[in-house]
């Protein structure tokens, strides 16, 4: 039998949080995300260990969507996996967690299975908290645009989520500005708590910036958290040489390989050479790279190795970029 989990004591040492925006919601810098290889084909102890030795560390923000699972099946296994977590070791930290969920990719057959409309994001937070085995989740997001259903009515029903006590904020997720700022308006006529916009952010993909929406998010007085910090493991020593055929890249990524793979390889070399004068890994530095705008309240990391958690988190040992360092990275990413 496991021996009863009890928290790290010095979980909190480094008293490290951010705002997200000019809200009171507080966010570890670097969040752990259950996106992958958290399901139920996963083995529950090793995952079990992983996290909460990332609450250990001071990791007290975790990221799921009711359609994890097995990378494609078995939707919903990843929030039964931490609903056990939850009810066992965590119980007794409830207070101290921020548990965020999604709905709005595809969950269950029919046309209810998909979207944003008010009654999939209704029967998807109770459906949520029934696997997590809680009461509220802190952050319920809108995981997607739904250019089906009016944003008015996806806005409505994250606002009554809230009302209902079923969640404490409101996010979304992927959404692009024009969107952002339609829903961003209609938060702030119904005095909704909206907190984030989760996005793809790496080093090497700027559409956030470019774009515009992070200047967009800063002025509705919130926060971004991003995915994919590390470009699906890009970011790190392990492709210096070679990218494998077949890589899988995210979507949002794609752009990254359109000059070819030794281009790409080139840049990160590049960048490893800046990342080795400051002391750090790829992977500390990258994460680094994207805590520089306080807009930016989280970076969500998805690993299912302890050893993985405590690198990244050496990230926050060095956030700091000298203006010479910040010019020769910007070359380099374009």
């Amino acid at each position: 039998m496991d021996k009863l989990y009890k928290a790290a004591d010095t979980r909190y040492q480094k008293d490290s949080v951010r705002h997200a925006g000019e809200t009171g919601l507080m966010l570890p810098p670097i969040s752990l995300g259950l996106w992958r290889n958290y399901g139920s084909n996963d083995p529950l102890n090793q995952r079990r260990e992983v996290i909460l030795h990332a609450f250990d560390r001071g990791i007290f923000h975790f990221d799921v969507a009711n359609n994890y699972g097995n990378n494609g099946s078995g939707f919903g296994s990843t929030e039964n996996l931490l609903g056990q977590i939850l009810r066992t070791d965590l119980k007794s930290y409830r207070d101290e967690l921020v548990i965020s969920t999604k709905a709005g990719y595809e969950i269950h057959d029919g046309p209810y299975g998909t979207g944003t409309s008010r009654k999939s994001l209704l029967q998807g937070i109770n459906d949520s908290l029934a696997r997590l085995g809680l009461d509220y989740v802190d952050i319920f997001y809108a995981h997607r645009y739904d250019d089906r259903t009016p944003i008015a009515e996806t806005v409505r029903a994250l606002d009554d989520i809230v009302r209902s006590g079923k969640a404490l904020y409101v996010g979304v997720s992927n959404y692009e500005k024009p969107q952002l700022m339609q829903a961003v308006k209609m938060f702030k006529q119904l005095g909704t708590p909206f907190v984030l916009d989760q996005m793809s952010m790496n080093m090497l993909n700027s559409h956030v910036q470019d774009s515009g929406l992070m200047d967009a998010v800063r002025d509705s007085k919130a926060g971004l958290i991003a995915y994919g910090p590390l470009a699906e493991g890009l970011l790190s020593d392990r492709y210096l040489k070679d990218i494998p055929a077949g890589f899988g890249i995210h979507h949002t990524n794609s752009a990254l390989l359109a000059d070819g793979k030794k281009a790409l390889i080139k840049k990160l070399n590049d960048l490893n050479e800046i990342a080795i004068s400051r002391q750090q890994t790829l992977s500390q530095m990258a994460l680094a790279w994207l805590l520089i705008d306080p807009v930016v309240t989280s970076v969500i990391i998805g690993t299912t190795s302890v050893q993985h958690v405590d690198d990244n988190l050496k990230a926050l040992d060095h956030l700091d970029f000298t203006a010479d360092e910040v010019t020769r990275i910007r070359t380099i990413i374009g």
